[in-house]
């Protein structure tokens, strides 16, 4: 795309600043009106220069939100069954997870279900918070039976990947996950953990992971952020 002088100018000034990580993934750009002063620049030629940025792929353009740098996108490949750790550190991007609930108490009926343990049995449920690179993507809640995993009730779950864990500590280990995929909005205690908007779009992952002789280890909720997280799938038709 050819630039105009001035518009050239602002474009390769914003260009400078987020090859420098001054607004990193996910962040939001000053105002316009900021800008415009900053570059010396009308508005309206600022916006060429936006809208450049923005044709690469290098800004978004929000209505409630004004200019931000794009997420940095995770998704496991096609069919591929990944841990949060696993997907982190293929994109060379360092995972972590903040605790911020580790504690024992009864089954719901609905968990006892779907982990095929008796009503009310002993489950382990821990929440965490999930970042790459110290920026917030996920908030997930796990449930894991105690007669399974009793380990994970005090193993220390910072920064761990918890199928990792569960091999390590319990010898079990994830083959397969049922997962299914909706669309939500955060709310107000959502989008405070994500560092997002209220109302801002998330997605919505639940699953039972099994173990290879179809034996239930686990039930989850994540939530991520949607402009950080795709879920592809191979699709296959019946003969």
């Amino acid at each position: 795309m050819i630039l105009p002088t001035a518009a050239l100018h602002a474009y390769e000034q914003l260009t400078g600043e987020l090859e420098t990580g001054l607004y990193p993934p996910g962040a939001r750009l000053p105002g316009e009106r900021d800008l415009s002063a900053r570059f010396h620049v009308s508005r309206a030629t600022l916006r060429i220069a936006l809208s450049a940025l923005e044709s690469e792929g290098r800004l978004q353009r929000s209505a409630q939100r004004g200019w931000f740098v794009p997420a940095q996108v995770i998704g496991e490949p096609p069919s591929t069954l990944q841990s949060f750790t696993e997907m982190a550190r293929a994109r060379g991007l360092r995972p972590t997870s903040q605790v911020l609930t580790q504690e024992v108490r009864p089954a719901s009926l609905d968990e006892s279900e779907r982990l095929r343990v008796a009503p009310t049995a002993p489950v382990i449920q821990i929440d965490r918070l999930r970042a790459m690179d110290g920026m917030p993507v996920c908030f997930d809640i796990v449930v894991v039976p105690v007669q399974r995993a009793e380990a994970l009730a005090t193993a220390d779950l910072t920064d761990v990947s918890l199928y990792e864990t569960l091999q390590q500590l319990c010898g079990l280990t994830v083959h397969r996950s049922a997962y299914t995929v909706m669309a939500s909005v955060a709310d107000a205690g959502l989008a405070n953990l994500l560092g997002t908007s209220i109302g801002s779009p998330v997605l919505v992952g639940e699953e039972t992971a099994y173990t290879a002789d179809g034996t239930p280890i686990l039930v989850g909720v994540n939530r991520y952020r949607g402009d950080a997280y795709r879920f592809e799938a191979d699709l296959y038709r019946r003969p």
